[in-house]
């Protein structure tokens, strides 16, 4: 197992008490990680202590209001490649099913291709195939990191970590189209409701498609497609 993006993965879950428990055990891996530059570790050791010693109910409203209020912000990567459209709902059952036949089984309630969710399956992998998953969304994560940075918050860190497990420049292209797209507002409750209930999204298997790997599922984050967003 590969101990670091199992780290990673809990470190971008949503904050428990059995989480900052173990915080003080997940700062010792990324600590000792070759893959990951000093100056992403020193900040990694920031994020897991605030993790550790934070309010619990702060860090989840603070949680909440980054991933699950803004689709900018979303930690279900298919978000970012499919938006609302029904080749969202294809890929998600693909994904779900090569899970399965890797013997994985998440336990969680997240949609398949939640990123935690996606590090728990990667950690059990390969490091080579593991790497070439995480290459394929570089330019995602590298967004995340860019805009999460912007708002000041310690989680850029986790995703500047994972751009460097990945071990590959971003397309440059990419990031940039990524990040001229407007941010959302998580304190605007309204507009979030209404462009979250815009298009309902159908998790029903394809007839037509069979059941790619993950990285022939993922390739597609190389051309990244506009977000549905209402006015």
């Amino acid at each position: 197992m590969d101990r670091t993006l199992k780290a990673l993965s809990l470190v971008l879950s949503y904050p428990t008490q059995e989480h900052q428990e173990a915080m003080s055990e997940i700062a010792e891996i990324l600590a000792i990680d070759p893959r990951i530059a000093p100056a992403a570790q020193s900040d990694l050791q920031a994020l897991t202590d605030h993790l550790a010693q934070g309010d619990l109910y702060d860090l989840q409203e603070s949680y909440v209001m980054l991933f699950d209020r803004s689709r900018s912000l979303s930690l279900n990567l298919f978000e970012h490649v499919h938006g609302e459209s029904r080749d969202r709902g294809g890929a998600m059952v693909s994904l779900i099913e090569t899970y399965r036949e890797a013997g994985f089984e998440p336990a969680t309630s997240e949609l398949p291709d939640h990123l935690p969710v996606l590090l728990e399956f990667l950690s059990t992998r390969r490091v080579p195939e593991a790497r070439e998953i995480l290459a394929d969304a570089a330019h995602i994560i590298d967004v995340l990191a860019t805009r999460l940075a912007r708002r000041e918050t310690g989680y850029a860190s986790a995703f500047k970590a994972l751009s460097q497990l990945a071990g590959t420049q971003a397309d440059a292209d990419a990031v940039a189209e990524m990040l001229a797209r407007p941010d959302d507002d998580p304190t605007d409750l309204e507009a979030l409701d209404a462009v979250w209930e815009e298009t309902e999204v159908t998790f029903g298997p394809d007839p037509n498609a069979g059941c790619p790997q993950v990285r022939d599922m993922l390739a597609g984050m190389d051309t990244p497609t506009p977000l549905n967003r209402s006015a």
